[in-house]
């Protein structure tokens, strides 16, 4: 069961959805995050990484909770964040 947590995120002023990234079957992952790190503007700095190095920074990332996969239901999009972007107070 897929259990989603609608949150408003003040960057985006939209309501999102957290999407458990466990409950995702791991190909869906995996194909998310490499549209994620393939996109323009990642930065990984200066080193030279392989998709599957990068691909292995983002799950880790996601397993400690620094980042977290959020659905705009606006945009109808699905993107990962950083979960203290995703957690801030609506002003």
């Amino acid at each position: 069961m897929l259990i989603l947590y609608p949150l408003l995120v003040n960057t985006l002023q939209s309501a999102i959805m957290i999407i458990p990234y466990k409950q995702l079957d791991n190909d869906t992952l995996n194909t998310l995050i490499e549209h994620f790190v393939l996109r323009e503007g990642t930065d990984y700095g200066t080193l030279d990484m392989s998709m599957s190095e990068k691909v292995c920074q983002v799950i880790k990332q996601l397993e400690c909770g620094d980042v977290v996969i959020v659905y705009s239901e606006l945009h109808d999009s699905v993107n990962i964040l950083p979960k203290s972007e995703v957690l801030k107070n609506p002003q």
